[in-house]
């Protein structure tokens, strides 16, 4: 990270950073280049481990790629403000944002995508317990990044 003065490294405001975060982009390899697709998500912690899971349709591009790779990157920002200085150079703009990386994995099992939907439906809704009908649990596609880096920085 080049500006190391903007970097968080306190854990607890890293997760409460990520936490206030509508967006997720998980970034994927095509034959192009980088392929980006903003998708709502929720997070667990596991231990030390973070664990982001997205859901979506069954069949499309996103799947496609998640199919061929194991690895994934993403980024969220959130808190934006324009900061008007006195000249065109001293102006600037407030944010929070995260990276990161890790594994990236399409879930099968039905309970580990109820799990999944569970977390992420919590991270939009204080509705505590949810049902799901099963046939939308098996119809849509869960996926599930293991975070291995990521960072966060504030301006």
């Amino acid at each position: 990270m080049r500006r190391k003065d903007r970097e968080i490294t306190e854990y607890s405001k890293m997760l409460d950073i990520l936490s206030e975060c509508d967006c997720c982009r998980l970034g994927l390899i095509d034959e192009n280049g980088a392929y980006i697709v903003p998708l709502n998500f929720g997070f667990e912690m596991v231990g030390d481990k973070l664990y982001l899971y997205f859901h979506g349709a069954s069949v499309g591009k996103k799947i496609d790629l998640i199919k061929k790779q194991k690895k994934a990157s993403f980024e969220m920002d959130r808190k934006y403000q324009l900061y008007e200085g006195e000249t065109p150079c001293t102006y600037s703009f407030f944010y929070q944002s995260v990276m990161g990386n890790g594994t990236i994995q399409l879930l099968d099992d039905y309970d580990e995508k109820v799990s999944a939907l569970s977390i992420l439906m919590s991270h939009y809704s204080d509705k505590g317990q949810l049902q799901f009908q099963k046939e939308y649990v098996e119809m849509v596609s869960v996926i599930k990044l293991e975070v291995i880096n990521w960072s966060c920085k504030e301006h």
